[in-house]
């Protein structure tokens, strides 16, 4: 079969991995890059790489006769023009998350990609990760029986930068938009309400933003089953990335990732390394994995595991979490669209 060839909008930090986790294949081939901002420095990294095309045009890349299918990973505001012309263009779609901020464009898109017989997966890469994987695995075998709890923490070794704050859509849509799909996936079940608390404890810069640095959000799901999941954007011990599944008949856990398993025990006292440092070096794996199944999805023809229905899901319950800490009530996904349009906040 002849290799798939790829083509990259947006070439930042996550673009730049994803083209090395291409090019690492050799099935695929890397044919063409656009940023905003190409110059020198991109042309010499994609030299580097033998990547033929550099442009500044993500029109060049949707409108390549070669290309099979594109990569977005550019700036969110971005995500739902692209995907319709990519699309509509033929040319199947991996996307970054969150599809967009605005819901109604979500569905737009989504819809887009489904009607022109393209595959659409969203980068929600923590399902790959081998350790969430098995989660998921144990849950479906009946393992642990009905799922009654899940527990997910997510919290960050340091805050993001207040550029970034300003444009990330808050905590609920960048950051526990991760959990709000995991819980999903291990419990294979839908959230049906969310009833959210925030604050702003680690710096006051989130509130100039309307936003929050500490959240937990309790969930109800379709199964019956209930849900915890805190966030905080600044752990001082390192990226903290857990999840429990309690059931009928046991429980499935997941505890940190190290660089070692060396335990030093001294009359001092017991240590042993911080975790993996940040998503980048945690998820090292995940990423790869996930680009080699949408590749292989494309290749076999079969449907993608990680829809835009998926991204559009998570993207409602962070809806719901934000109107909940504004309501100071439960908020039920179902209603979290009329509930946003009454107040005028952005769905």
């Amino acid at each position: 079969m002849e290799k798939i060839k790829i083509g990259i909008i947006g070439a930042g930090r996550i673009g730049k991995i994803h083209a090395d986790n291409l090019l690492r294949m050799p099935q695929v081939e890397v044919i063409a890059v656009s940023d905003l901002f190409a110059g020198p420095e991109l042309e010499e990294w994609a030299a580097l790489r033998d990547i033929p095309l550099v442009t500044k045009d993500s029109g060049a890349i949707i409108a390549h006769p070669d290309i099979d299918a594109v990569f977005i990973c550019s700036s969110t505001d971005t995500h739902v023009p692209l995907i319709k012309q990519a699309a509509l263009a033929g040319k199947h779609i991996f996307c970054e998350k969150p599809v967009s901020m605005d819901i109604r464009q979500t569905q737009e898109a989504v819809e887009t990609a489904k009607q022109a017989g393209v595959k659409l997966q969203i980068g929600f890469n923590r399902r790959f990760d081998h350790n969430f994987k098995r989660i998921s695995e144990h849950v479906q075998s009946g393992t642990i029986g009905t799922p009654h709890i899940v527990k997910i923490t997510s919290r960050d070794p340091n805050p993001p930068h207040q550029d970034y704050i300003r444009v990330s859509g808050g905590m609920f849509m960048d950051m526990m938009i991760h959990d709000f799909d995991m819980a999903r996936y291990v419990t294979g079940s839908e959230i049906e309400e969310v009833y959210a608390h925030g604050g702003v404890l680690i710096d006051p810069v989130f509130a100039q933003y309307g936003d929050v640095d500490t959240a937990i959000v309790t969930l109800k799901f379709a199964s019956g089953a209930m849900g915890v999941i805190d966030n905080s954007r600044q752990a001082v011990y390192g990226y903290d990335q857990r999840v429990e599944v309690f059931g009928s008949k046991g429980a499935a856990a997941v505890t940190n990732d190290y660089p070692n398993s060396a335990e030093i025990s001294t009359a001092e006292g017991v240590f042993r390394d911080k975790p993996l440092h940040f998503f980048l070096e945690r998820y090292q794996e995940a990423y790869r994995e996930e680009t080699r199944i949408f590749i292989d999805c494309i290749r076999e023809d079969r449907p993608v595991p990680v829809s835009g229905s998926d991204g559009l899901q998570a993207e409602l319950a962070a809806l719901a979490a934000k109107l909940s800490v504004m309501l100071a009530r439960p908020v039920k996904v179902s209603e979290a669209m009329q509930l946003a349009e009454q107040h005028a906040i952005l769905i």
